[in-house]
């Protein structure tokens, strides 16, 4: 109960838009770096620190960051929150800058590239399905689970705009995830089913 009234609280203190200092190197593969504000641009000791990481998902190499709070000590445990990006986003973008806000909190934090997207691997590109994406959550939490530090009985997930919707869907057959947050949530599915503001609901047969 105070892990999720924690995660609640963060959440509002993220709306409210507290910034902080930056510090550590963006993945390469993406040549505009952390677009955020306040992004970190290096890892300073004592200080909230980001650490671009890979692993396989599905045979797809998915590229992540994770972000560890300041004075992380691996011989601690931590709560870690799974952070999904919208339809459209990268790592880079809105779900880096909750990542590292909720670190700033006292978390550690991963937020993904979706398979398909972004720096991660998978033919075609650009493709977003909600299997696809469900899966992308699943990963990020079998990836964090084992991430020295975590842990994996105080896991909560954020998802944000599309990301909402593909993260209650996750949530509902993954009992690891003890708290659930969504931000703008957009429900893709519903959309491809019914089109945009239920408008082709004469369609379905």
């Amino acid at each position: 109960m105070k892990f999720k009234k924690k995660l609640l609280l963060a959440g509002l203190v993220l709306t409210m838009g507290i910034g902080t200092s930056g510090m550590a190197a963006p993945v390469n593969a993406n040549p505009y770096g952390l677009v955020y504000q306040g992004a970190i641009t290096q890892n300073v000791a004592g200080q909230v620190n980001i650490h671009p990481v890979h692993y396989n998902l599905n045979g797809l190499k998915i590229a992540a960051n994770v972000y560890t709070p300041a004075g992380y000590d691996v011989n601690k445990k931590y709560p870690v929150i799974v952070v999904a990006h919208p339809n459209g986003g990268v790592k880079e973008q809105v779900a880096g800058l909750y990542a590292q806000r909720l670190a700033q909190l006292g978390y550690i934090t991963i937020a993904a590239d979706a398979a398909y997207q972004g720096a991660s691997e998978g033919e075609p590109r650009h493709t977003d399905k909600p299997y696809f994406r469900t899966e992308d959550i699943h990963g990020m939490a079998d990836f964090i689970s084992t991430y020295p530090g975590v842990d994996k009985d105080r896991m909560g997930v954020l998802g944000i705009c599309g990301g909402g919707g593909y993260t209650l869907n996750a949530a509902k057959s993954d009992k690891r995830f003890k708290a659930v947050a969504t931000l703008s949530m957009f429900n893709s599915g519903e959309v491809r089913r019914n089109g945009y503001m239920n408008r082709q609901l004469d369609s379905i047969g």
